[in-house]
């Protein structure tokens, strides 16, 4: 039996934070304005539950972003009322290759990603950094 994996963000901006990370990633933003416009045009759907995001019809309080090759979990983003206030008890790691870890959080900060500190207790020279809405993520 397969278990697909999905990681679900709570947001504030559920479209900001999934291109910041469909952009991080090499994911693909989900266009979901096809089934939007549909069930407006049902009456399905209130007017009020919708955004334009990217010049297309959106679903106000959800995003998503998936890897192209399908290999990797779809990121899927909720907005929520209350802000982030503590440190995340789950966080992504990226690996990338030790002589692109800094070329690579440079990239990330470029994108809107915060440098929070560095470390290497652990063994490999780590960068932690927070996305836009202050969840941390590693770089090593």
């Amino acid at each position: 039996m397969t278990i697909a994996v999905q990681i679900t963000f709570d947001a504030a901006d559920p479209h900001g934070l999934a291109r910041f990370w469909a952009e991080a990633l090499g994911y693909e933003r989900e266009d979901h304005s096809d089934l939007v416009t549909s069930l407006l045009a049902a009456g399905h759907l209130p007017p009020e539950a919708t955004v334009e995001a990217d010049g297309k019809p959106a679903f106000a309080d959800v995003a998503a972003c998936s890897d192209p090759g399908g290999t990797r979990p779809r990121l899927f983003f909720q907005k929520v009322p209350e802000p982030k206030t503590a440190k995340n008890r789950v966080h992504l790691d990226l690996h990338v290759c030790a002589e692109r870890v800094e070329a690579e959080a440079q990239r990330l900060q470029a994108l809107g990603a915060t440098f929070l500190w560095t470390s290497d207790d652990r063994g490999a020279y780590t960068i932690t950094l927070a996305d836009p809405e202050g969840n941390e993520l590693c770089v090593d």
